[in-house]
């Protein structure tokens, strides 16, 4: 079934009129939604903890944030932009108290909605709003006339209309930080977030970077220079990459040279096999059974010791090691 998606013609700013939006965390996500919509004509308070970085940013954008609990008590539309992690926590000491009936509860990962760490109050309607790219590239987007696409979603028990009010004020969120440019896809909090968790698990990070750091291994145990192995593992990525963004599968097998392309069919499966796509379907299920979720909330619970060693470890890797020396050569990268 195709996807229903929504524009710039389908969504009216005037749902915004005479409610107040508070964005909770002036991090990736909120610094970007704050000042798109401060453009778009809709009041905007922000909630943010003083003496953090993203306090003086915010205040170097010009507003004057608040405390979570005064920012969601003088709020009608409320959007948490916090971290994953902590979501909860906050949501059950600082905001479920201070919603009232009416308000509307946001965010834009339905990852602490869907597994049940966010549970908005009576008379409190969810809305989810996700921007399918990263805060800077939302702003950026909006500032330049453009916009990034993306989702939107109601509780499963929202009426299926159009004209339902809380719906209407998402269109109007939406196209207040620029997505109904690109376009507004419909979906489900269920969806969105298992997607989402998948394609970072198992493609976009999990998967690209165990790829990158097999390859380079690969190369530098069999005696390659780890500088050869790192341009042709790491630093070529965002060739490939970069096209087939522009064009898919099959530009980016224009753009190669045949041998290239020829490689690309003849070794790829033996890379991507039977056995390696069914543990794609594993993942997947701990994700939609919940496994992946309760251990995530329990690792930060203990204070994430295991993540925090791991981080440690992986940044050690000589691939890391290596490209750091790398890109201090390349003027054109602003090494991160």
């Amino acid at each position: 079934m195709a996807a229903t998606i929504y524009y710039d013609q389908d969504a009216d700013l005037k749902a915004l009129d005479g409610k107040t939006v508070a964005i909770l965390g002036y991090g990736s996500q909120g610094h970007a939604h704050a000042q798109n919509l401060q453009e778009s004509g809709v009041k905007v308070i922000v909630g943010q903890r003083p003496g953090s970085p993203n306090y003086e940013l915010a205040v170097s954008h010009g507003f004057e944030p608040l405390p979570i609990d005064e920012a969601t008590k003088q709020a009608d539309i409320v959007n948490i932009l916090l971290p994953d992690e902590v979501q909860g926590d906050i949501f059950r000491d600082h905001i479920r108290e201070n919603l009232e009936p009416g308000n509307v509860l946001m965010c834009s990962h339905g990852f602490n909605v869907h597994f049940g760490q966010v549970e908005a109050p009576a008379g409190v309607d969810l809305l989810l709003i996700a921007p399918k790219g990263p805060g800077h590239l939302v702003r950026s987007e909006f500032v330049s006339g453009g916009g990034v696409p993306g989702l939107i979603a109601l509780s499963d028990d929202a009426p299926d209309d159009k004209n339902y009010e809380t719906f209407k004020i998402g269109l109007a969120y939406a196209k207040g930080i620029g997505c109904t440019r690109g376009g507004v896809i419909r979906t489900t909090f269920a969806e969105e977030t298992e997607t989402d968790l998948f394609g970072e698990q198992a493609v976009l990070c999990g998967g690209a970077s165990e790829l990158v750091k097999a390859g380079f291994d690969t190369l530098v145990e069999a005696g390659y220079q780890p500088e050869m192995a790192y341009f042709e593992c790491m630093h070529e990525l965002k060739l490939i990459v970069d096209l087939f963004y522009q064009g898919g599968l099959n530009y980016m097998r224009y753009s190669v040279s045949n041998t290239a392309e020829y490689g690309d069919y003849s070794s790829g499966p033996r890379i991507v096999t039977e056995e390696t796509r069914a543990e794609m379907k594993k993942i997947l299920t701990e994700i939609q059974d919940g496994t992946f979720a309760r251990n995530w909330i329990l690792e930060n619970k203990a204070g994430a010791p295991s993540f925090k060693a791991t981080r440690r470890r992986e940044r050690e890797h000589p691939v890391e090691i290596v490209g750091k020396e790398l890109r201090k050569l390349m003027s054109w990268i602003d090494d991160k």
